[in-house]
């Protein structure tokens, strides 16, 4: 019988080229995702390569250096961010409002160490995460479609790129859909002539990232904020998977509290220095699935490649030259898949829908979340997944149970 201890040990002792390798792949890995959310909702790339290099190094500097995670840009954020964009008008207030989501973190950190998961839980059943996280997805979907339709045969090849890769490519290109994709559906551009180079061309090789502090605003922070509660669950299912694929339990140690401080903390990071809100990568756990090799120092060297890379300005311009119907053709795929985790999510938790109170949870999640309702009172306005999930919360603990 394989002693799974031993061969966690075995894999830990990779030393030189191959750690370089190994670090460079994880890298990789985490890159496509982590570059297209600020392609997407309008900040700078390079930040949010130097915010998630960073981010990854404080994470595990708060986990004790046992978990082997990489931190992104989180795709949960896009649409509250989009939002305050088009009502403000400056990104900064969006910053704001991820400041205050890496503080919902630690207030979420803290209750757990208190009363422990399991009470924290019943407060977020999957009836409640699920349509929330589908929420978060399918009101994106005029976004994606706006920018695919500026050329549909672009963001077409794009999709079909993504869809081969996904499931014709073998190994490690079956990690990287994403990056293949856009690298496809840029290559199409430039020859279709659809790429503009001046900013490339006039660009210096080496700056320091367009770091940008952000504005607070109450209207900005509740659409925002509320977001942490949804990605909650994520987040357990995310180091839950992570230590399953490692061998070890890291919800017990360094336990749950430590790993949501360590995507909290790297979130506030982030805001103030105007990059994406942070979120543990399923990609390099994938990765992690593939090599089985987990020494989590590898990570902290796939992070120094991020920070390095963020000083680039050649490299980030080339990323900005990047077409919206690129852009696009992947967002299709992409927030529909973080509708279709929501779904997963009430699938794999075997939600029983033949009870009218799940019923009417979910559907209240729903209408409220994507259909646009607002509550104003006084001068703070509640609305979109905000006051969805205030209300599924809410609808969630006081529906009775129908009895049979």
């Amino acid at each position: 019988m394989i002693d799974l201890q031993e061969t966690v040990e075995f894999y830990s002792k990779v030393e030189g080229p191959q750690k370089f390798v190994l670090a460079l792949q994880h890298f990789i890995a985490m890159f496509g995702a982590t570059v297209l959310v600020p392609l997407l909702t309008g900040f700078d790339p390079l930040v949010a390569l130097f915010t998630a290099g960073i981010g990854t190094l404080i994470f595990h500097f708060l986990t004790k250096k046992e978990v082997p995670v990489f931190l992104g840009s989180s795709f949960a954020f896009i649409g509250p961010i989009l939002i305050v964009k088009s009502q403000t008008g400056d990104l900064r207030y969006a910053s704001g409002g991820i400041v205050a989501a890496g503080f919902v973190y630690l207030l979420l950190a803290t209750l757990v160490k208190i009363i422990g998961i399991k009470k924290i839980k019943k407060l977020f059943p999957p009836v409640v995460t699920g349509p929330m996280i589908m929420v978060i997805g399918l009101s994106l979907s005029p976004v994606a479609i706006n920018w695919a339709s500026q050329n549909w045969g672009i963001s077409i090849t794009v999709i079909v790129s993504v869809i081969l890769a996904s499931t014709v490519f073998k190994g490690f290109f079956n990690l990287i859909p994403v990056l293949i994709g856009v690298s496809v559906g840029y290559l199409v551009a430039i020859i279709t002539g659809n790429v503009e180079f001046s900013p490339i061309i006039n660009s210096s090789w080496i700056s320091i990232p367009k770091f940008m502090f952000p504005k607070f605003d109450l209207s900005s922070i509740l659409l925002i904020a509320p977001v942490a509660l949804a990605t909650f669950m994520e987040h357990i299912g995310d180091i839950t998977t992570n230590g399953a694929v490692v061998g070890k339990n890291f919800l017990e140690k360094p336990g749950l509290h430590r790993t949501l401080i360590g995507d909290g903390v790297p979130t506030m990071v982030a805001g103030f220095l105007g990059g994406p809100a942070n979120t543990t990568y399923s990609e390099n756990t994938g990765v992690l699935a593939l090599t089985k090799v987990y020494d989590p120092s590898i990570l902290r060297l796939a992070a120094v490649f991020a920070i390095f890379m963020s000083f680039l300005s050649k490299f980030g311009s080339i990323l900005q030259t990047i077409p919206q119907p690129v852009i696009g053709g992947v967002s299709l795929i992409l927030f529909g898949m973080i509708a279709s985790v929501g779904i997963r999510t009430i699938v794999n938790e075997k939600v029983d829908f033949s009870k009218p109170k799940n019923l009417i949870v979910a559907s209240l999640i729903l209408t409220i979340g994507i259909g646009g309702a607002s509550i104003k009172i006084g001068t703070v306005e509640l609305k979109g997944l905000a006051l969805a999930a205030l209300v599924g919360i809410l609808a969630n603990l006081i529906i009775p149970e129908k009895n049979r």
